[in-house]
């Protein structure tokens, strides 16, 4: 595998999973926050309170980094510890953390890579609507406004939304994840308004930074169908769960076959209108970690159904582990989108890890797995797509949304009894291909 000598080798986190911190020194109340403490939402029980206690350890993960060779790190703002209400007064200690995890960054080599909202909406903006409400994308860009002014000195990657397509289908149609809504409609509308909202921050981002460099973040599955006869089916899979977040951001229009499916669904929508998701990117982060087999239906709401590979390797999620589905998307927003920079912004797995031994632990099917889709990456580069960078997720194992600490996708293992961190095998053998490709 060779990769560029300026290649961004780093790692991805969200606030809501490893920060902690719980409402002290301010912090407001985020959707994830209600979710997370009503019952039966979350596995065991569990909650993002405590979760990886960042919000107090930062300074030693930042060092963790720096040890592994990282020069970059993907993380996110918690809007509600910036803004407890989501909108008006800020929060002077929730500004001053951020400032002072960006000055440790920076001062261990590490490029800072913010993302601006990873699903946490302040709880306060969520009783006022939420992203159902036509003025949620004037609140993003205030948010947006307030966190370019205080760090654009020292940022310069800025992401708008991570995954819109989860935050508003898992959140708001299958109900898995906050605020829990089984709405298809709804759902519709808040993936309108998140989509609107990038369109209204990227400017203020450029406006605040004018050495910004500006993206989103897409998860893009990978897609095929159980037999010919279901191509047509997963064509429309295609369009509904990577398209229609895809081609407004990039063609500033929704999926037109997929318009027709959804039909009275939309109703409300100015499709239209989404024409404003359109605006100058510096770059797309992919978020890629599986395939999705597709069949045709029929008497649903849509038209398709779609499953796991039963036959090939999966992680412990369920998820098909299809290395070549990267490759195949790499090439794709190269070709068929023209996208300028690209980064791999989260890929990695979820296997049942033991506890560490000897100081390490030993995780030989996630070292595969990375081997096998760095692989993939390095492959896209050498038929010249723009791959600038690739971000492991996750740094550390965390709060998995809803299932809770029973799943750990992390090269770093955490004990969440002690908050001990340990070195998996798959953060030495990252550590030691970094080491190899600068050398």
């Amino acid at each position: 595998m060779n990769f560029p000598k300026d290649f961004i080798w780093g790692a991805a986190t969200a606030a809501y999973q490893i920060e902690g911190g719980g409402l002290e020194d301010g912090r407001g109340e985020c959707i994830w926050t209600r979710f997370s403490h009503t019952p039966g939402m979350i596995r065991e029980g569990h909650t993002g309170d405590i979760a990886c206690d960042h919000y107090h350890r930062y300074p030693e993960d930042v060092q963790l980094m720096k040890s592994l060779g990282l020069n970059g790190y993907r993380f996110s703002v918690a809007w509600a510890r910036v803004l407890p209400q989501g909108t008006g007064q800020p929060n002077p200690l929730g500004l001053d953390f951020y400032d002072r995890l960006v000055d440790e960054l920076l001062a261990a080599g590490i490029q800072p890579y913010l993302t601006l909202y990873h699903w946490d909406l302040p709880q306060a903006l969520q009783d006022r609507g939420g992203w159902e409400n036509p003025d949620s994308p004037q609140w993003f860009a205030e948010y947006t406004a307030l966190m370019t002014s205080r760090l654009g000195d020292r940022v310069k990657h800025w992401t708008t939304h991570n995954e819109p397509r989860v935050a508003s289908f898992a959140g708001n149609w299958q109900g898995r994840h906050a605020p829990g809504n089984y709405d298809l409609a709804l759902a519709c509308r808040v993936a309108h308004h998140l989509l609107l909202a990038h369109g209204a921050a990227v400017p203020v981002i450029r406006q605040q930074v004018p050495d910004a460099r500006a993206g989103i973040v897409l998860d893009l599955y990978a897609v095929s169908p159980i037999t010919p006869a279901d191509e047509a089916a997963a064509k429309l899979f295609d369009s509904f769960q990577n398209r229609w977040f895809l081609d407004p951001v990039m063609r500033g229009q929704y999926p037109t076959d997929m318009v027709e499916v959804l039909g009275d669904i939309l109703h409300g929508i100015d499709v239209e209108a989404v024409k404003a998701a359109q605006v100058p990117l510096d770059y797309l982060g992919i978020n890629y970690y599986m395939r999705r087999m597709v069949r045709a239906v029929s008497g649903g709401i849509l038209p398709f159904e779609d499953f796991t590979h039963p036959d090939n390797p999966q992680t412990q999620m369920g998820w098909e582990i299809y290395p070549d589905g990267l490759y195949q998307w790499l090439m794709r927003l190269h070709k068929e989108y023209q996208v300028p920079t690209l980064y791999v912004t989260e890929n990695g797995a979820a296997f049942a890890d033991p506890e560490p031994v000897n100081n390490t632990v030993n995780d030989p099917e996630r070292v595969l797995y990375l081997q096998e889709h760095f692989a993939a990456a390095a492959r896209a580069i050498a038929e010249e797509v723009p791959l600038k960078g690739y971000f492991v997720w996750s740094l550390m194992d965390n709060f998995e949304w809803a299932w809770g600490y029973t799943r750990r996708f992390g090269i770093v293992y955490v004990d969440y009894a002690t908050q001990k961190r340990t070195l998996k095998q798959s953060a030495r053998y990252y550590q030691d291909l970094i080491h190899r490709q600068r050398a």
